[in-house]
């Protein structure tokens, strides 16, 4: 029967309420299957767990969102509760020190970690990146990033703090000084990052995930590529960055790493290569236009092959919290199932230009702004600071005092337009829109 005039026919109708008890079937046994690992492992169940925690749990990090829903996916059809528990023993789990309990309802904070570790790179990927060269030892923090989650308005907020930017550090001062980088705090770890970050930033920090160099190769393998939409020809030769013609375009393999690690990025416009001198502050940009490509590609994943392909290499360069338990992330994937990536709010610290003592070029955390943005994402949940960061003086005042209000800073997630002439821009400015014209943004194929 063809449908009337004012909607489908009985039949269309019979169908759609059929698929959504369905729906509704599968939606319970992905609880079941979440409170049957918990319960194995020792775990309350939900029901144990008031109405509060269940409020919290919908806001975790969407970047693990992303893996929950694979999990879940997996969990499903090849075997569920056995094989979904299998794949989640096999994520490496870290344990770190210093990290506070998160209160029910309340605001809490993930530290997301990219890591330049090298381990795992072979061949001419190895020999791109300085793995076989012997010049990139250990392993440093190339990626910072706090993400702030509000269950009680329901927002999502990250906040970058660029690699650059002056910290007092908390050990290792015999080799690095009493002032250095973030970035060489995660040498000792992500204890010692995560710490440091909450002694000068009076950020408090509930969970960690750790992504290396080959932990983002594989993802973005496993779910075939990110769709990113070029303006011009691109090139960053110390990433190995290598884009030769515009539109939307796969990127996947070393070119999505090479994306995520450009801060020396080149286009090409009116016949010559321009240079974008925003450095990391551009890298930044770029790294959180790659991940909601790649939130948004693996949202859309539909393929069993594909999704285990996903699975099986997430443990491979990606490190997740020992709080995380298998049931509060399938929980999470029924609650994220629906997310925006746009709808996530970036920011990043501000900061300024200035050479330190025995360190060279750095960034100094630029007060009152830095404060004033952080009161705006965090709040009343923010500490008061043990060891603030050295200003340009190399003093180490406390932050300036700042009324916590409901309203935040804007939030850099605009999609750039293009004027109709080339914007100058300085390593002392974050981009804003229209300055990052020249940027790849999310595309669908």
């Amino acid at each position: 029967m063809a449908d009337g005039p004012f909607g489908p026919s009985r039949g269309a109708a019979d169908d759609a309420a059929t698929a959504k008890m369905r729906a509704m079937a599968n939606e319970k046994r992905l609880v079941a299957l979440g409170q049957a690992v918990d319960e194995r492992s020792g775990i309350k169940t939900k029901s144990q767990r008031r109405g509060g925690r269940r409020r919290v749990r919908r806001g975790r990090n969407w970047l693990i969102g992303v893996a929950v829903v694979v999990v879940v996916i997996v969990g499903l059809v090849f075997g569920g509760y056995l094989y979904a528990n299998w794949r989640f023993d096999q994520i490496h789990k870290l344990h770190v020190a210093g990290e506070v309990h998160r209160i029910s309802g309340q605001p809490f904070n993930i530290l997301s970690i990219g890591s330049d570790s090298r381990a795992g790179l072979t061949g001419a990927v190895a020999a791109q990146t300085g793995a076989s060269s012997g010049a990139v030892a250990g392993q440093r923090s190339d990626v910072v990033k706090i993400i702030h989650v509000d269950p009680i308005v329901g927002t999502i907020s990250m906040l970058s703090i660029p690699r650059d930017t002056m910290t007092t550090l908390l050990a290792n001062q015999a080799t690095y000084g009493k002032f250095n980088r973030i970035n060489v705090n995660f040498g000792g770890g992500p204890s010692l990052l995560a710490q440091t970050i909450t002694a000068n930033f009076g950020i408090p920090i509930s969970n960690t995930i750790v992504v290396s160099f080959a932990g983002l190769m594989n993802a973005s393998d496993a779910i075939g590529g990110v769709y990113l939409n070029f303006p011009y020809p691109a090139k960053d030769p110390f990433s190995g960055l290598k884009i030769t013609h515009t539109g939307c375009q796969q990127v996947k393999g070393f070119q999505a790493l090479a994306v995520a690690r450009s801060r020396h990025y080149y286009w090409f416009e009116h016949g010559v290569w321009n240079y974008d001198v925003t450095s990391d502050f551009g890298r930044i940009w770029r790294q959180n236009v790659f991940l909601r490509a790649m939130l948004s590609r693996a949202k859309g994943l539909y393929n069993p092959l594909t999704i285990n392909s996903f699975l099986s290499k997430l443990p491979q360069g990606i490190s997740l919290d020992s709080n995380f338990s298998l049931g509060e992330l399938i929980d999470l994937a029924l609650k994220f199932h629906g997310l925006n990536p746009a709808s996530i709010h970036t920011y990043t610290l501000p900061t300024e230009v200035g050479q330190a003592p025995s360190v060279g070029s750095v960034l100094f955390v630029k007060q009152p702004d830095a404060q004033r943005m952080m009161v705006s994402i965090f709040g009343g949940q923010l500490l008061r600071p043990t060891n603030p960061p050295p200003n340009t003086a190399m003093q180490t005042p406390l932050p300036p005092p700042v009324a916590t209000t409901t309203t935040g800073v804007p939030a850099t997630v605009t999609t750039p337009t293009t004027p109709k002439t080339s914007v100058a821009t300085t390593t002392t400015t974050v981009p804003t829109v229209g300055d990052q014209y020249f940027d790849p943004v999310p595309c669908k194929p």
